[in-house]
């Protein structure tokens, strides 16, 4: 056992020592200041089409559900059944992922997550009853857990380290823009045109992903050293110097592809449990501090404080994509770090201000000014989580695990969350018949132990390469 111990500790240390030499040398990403970064766009750009596909998934049941229930004559707890399966889907999609994505590679899992939503869509469109209904939801709720899985993983491997926070936070922005926009569209086209709608970023996605190259870090995991150099070329450009970036990412393999081949038991061993601590606990506190319950509720919610739903309503969508795209745009120069801590303490603030009108309200103190109070409150709370706590976590967990794991814990990682969303969301309403007021007191206590979390555990990531950041973290 402790000859073991010795040389994996041997293993671990040839991870991190070249690593730390060739820092100076990868000052720019990886890629020569010549370099035309246009393939990486356009990589980002079909990748993300899956992102917005997972928003499209989520925003299909709230604008459709008087019109389905009417026309295929559905109870309230058939429709039920029909909004809450796609979570299911999303658990199932979140478990297999990280193997297929391990075999086929990135592109080869997100052709397979848009064919689940393919034909998740077109089971909906053609469905007479509720069996269908349910398949089509479980099919689109499987894609959209394996693209929440793949999207980041896919960008994280093919950006250079000084655009790779920001690309990889497009994935939130997509994900929320494909929400609001289906909702948008939802009221205005039937229930089966919005289900055909939904079939237009798959093509995107399917279509694109023939003109785009493979992440270049799984080419040379599987050994393919000359696809491996032509697609670090393409998406460096081919005026780029790739030798400083190709020789470390191979170093990085080969000294992986000397360790044992992990298994999900592998996870817990010592080397590997900070990296699965961060991304699992970043996990949890991202969907216990709140959202869905905010999120699936948020009309309720404006009316129980009494203001108007639709006003509120509209107001949390707009504020939700405009933060999210200002997130998105600073997250390299600001940092993954004080973001995510500049988000949990927002998120501490408008659940607190929330709580504060709930009680006015039910002790009828300032009955003026509740109104007033829920909603900055749930407005401070969603533009404080849209601009960390959403898309961070999906950041850090892309760029934190080695390679020779990914598969294992990216999987572990996006099932937790999945789990997450959906306690959240199934013990929201409960929570607020219990105390409405209690039920944000609880939250901003969650959010609270995120930013001791966050402050003890998480590194900051910015400006590092994959191998440098797994290099530091799984000593």
């Amino acid at each position: 056992m402790d000859i073991k111990e010795d040389v994996e500790s041997d293993l671990q240390e040839g991870i991190t020592d070249p690593l730390m030499r060739v820092e100076k040398n990868l000052a720019d990403g990886g890629s020569s200041r010549g370099g035309n970064q246009w393939m990486v766009y356009l990589s980002t750009f079909v990748a993300v089409c899956g992102s917005y596909e997972f928003g499209c998934c989520i925003g299909y049941s709230s604008p459709t559900q008087s019109a389905i229930r009417e026309d295929l004559s559905l109870t309230l707890a058939e429709y039920s059944v029909f909004g809450s399966i796609v979570t299911f889907g999303a658990m199932i999609g979140a478990i297999t992922i990280g193997p297929i994505t391990d075999f086929l590679g990135r592109k080869g899992a997100l052709r397979v997550s848009c064919a689940f939503c393919v034909a998740g869509w077109l089971a909906i469109y053609f469905s007479k009853g509720a069996l269908s209904l349910d398949i089509g939801r479980l099919a689109t709720g499987y894609g959209m857990g394996a693209f929440s899985y793949v999207v980041p993983v896919f960008i994280a491997e093919i950006a250079p380290k000084n655009l790779r926070g920001r690309l990889t936070a497009i994935n939130q922005l997509m994900i929320i823009s494909g929400v609001s926009i289906s909702f948008i569209i939802g009221v205005l086209v039937s229930w089966r045109a919005l289900a055909l709608i939904g079939l237009v970023p798959c093509a995107v996605t399917i279509f694109g992903l023939f003109f785009i190259p493979e992440s270049p870090r799984w080419l040379a995991k599987t050994g393919r050293q000359r696809e491996f150099e032509m697609a670090l070329q393409k998406l460096r450009g081919k005026d780029a110097d790739i030798s400083h970036e190709a020789a470390e990412i191979q170093d990085y393999i080969l000294t992986l592809d000397r360790l044992p081949k992990a298994k999900l038991l592998d996870l817990f061993q010592r080397r590997y449990l900070r990296s699965v601590m961060i991304a699992v606990g970043l996990m949890v506190f991202q969907q216990l501090g709140g959202i869905n319950g905010v999120c699936f509720y948020v009309s309720n919610i404006f009316e129980q404080a009494g203001f108007s739903s639709s006003v509120g309503t509209i107001t949390y969508a707009v504020l939700q994509v405009v933060v999210t795209a200002v997130a998105a745009s600073v997250m390299d120069k600001a940092g993954r770090k004080p973001l995510i801590l500049v988000s949990a303490s927002g998120l501490v603030l408008g659940s607190l201000l929330t709580a504060i009108s709930f009680f006015l309200k039910v002790h009828e103190l300032a009955l003026t000014a509740t109104p007033i109070l829920a909603v900055t409150g749930i407005l401070i709370y969603i533009g404080s989580f849209s601009i960390g706590m959403g898309a961070v976590p999906w950041v850090v967990m892309s760029e934190i695990f080695p390679i020779n794991i990914k598969g294992q814990a990216g999987s572990l990682a996006t099932l937790v969350n999945w789990f997450g969303a959906w306690l959240c969301s199934y013990t929201f309403n409960y929570l607020m018949s219990w105390s409405s007021y209690g039920t944000f007191i609880l939250y901003a206590a969650i959010n609270a132990l995120a930013i001791l979390f966050v402050t003890l555990m998480v590194p900051e990531t910015k400006g590092k390469t994959l191998e440098q950041i797994q290099g530091a973290i799984n000593k």
